[in-house]
């Protein structure tokens, strides 16, 4: 796998309004959990968790026991991570099919160029 530091570079570029109606310029990954946590299932496996942060479900995912959250730089505060399994149902609930498909997508293409390097 490629590091996380590269995969949240490519993840900045890709999340926009169309991947969740919460984005905002200055804080790209509000709003994105759900759905990128799915796409990192799709392309890396490993499981989808959740936990409660400020009232809210967070989704995340962790591979190789290792903890991956893309999106924690949406929140201002230290997430207490519960580890509580999820489903890739559930995280689909929290997003629609148009912003799962756009993001997959979009990754997918930025994911290749970067591979290719």
């Amino acid at each position: 796998m490629i590091e996380i530091t590269q995969l949240y570079s490519i993840f900045e570029e890709c999340w926009s309004v169309e991947s969740s109606s919460k984005w905002e310029e200055g804080n790209p990954s509000k709003g994105q959990c759900s759905v990128t946590a799915l796409v990192v299932h799709d392309h890396f496996g490993g499981n989808i968790l959740k936990t409660n942060v400020n009232g809210q479900w967070h989704s995340y995912n962790i591979i190789d026991n290792q903890v991956l959250d893309l999106t924690s730089r949406q929140f201002n505060t230290p997430i207490d991570y519960q580890d509580i399994e999820s489903t890739v149902e559930e995280a689909l609930s929290d997003c629609s099919q148009r912003q799962y498909e756009y993001l997959r997508e979009q990754f997918a293409t930025h994911y290749l160029e970067i591979s290719k390097k």
